[in-house]
């Protein structure tokens, strides 16, 4: 059921529709006095607390790598384009 959960949560925050949806509402959660496992029940009431933080901060961590890869590789490409079109001859010498 956990697994479940987590593929569900992973799944909406890497949709871009519903990402910054799903952002407040678990901020919203974390600030809530309403949850699953009451705060005033010591240790226990911080497990679901600290469950959601993790997985938002995983998640959304996985999404901003996976952007800046995607920025690096347009950015890698176009510049191997220019360069393959921008090519100058030069005539080296070598000065000892």
């Amino acid at each position: 059921m956990a697994s479940n959960f987590i593929d569900w949560y992973r799944n909406l925050l890497r949709n871009s529709k519903y990402r910054w949806l799903i952002i407040l509402g678990t901020l919203a959660y974390l600030l809530s006095p309403i949850d699953l496992l009451p705060d005033v029940i010591p240790v226990i009431g911080q497990i679901d607390d600290v469950v959601i933080l993790t997985l938002l901060v995983t998640e959304v961590s996985q999404v901003l790598m996976e952007r800046v890869r995607t920025v690096k590789g347009k950015n890698s490409t176009a510049v191997a384009d220019k360069s393959a079109t921008d090519s100058v001859d030069v005539n080296a010498i070598h000065v000892e």
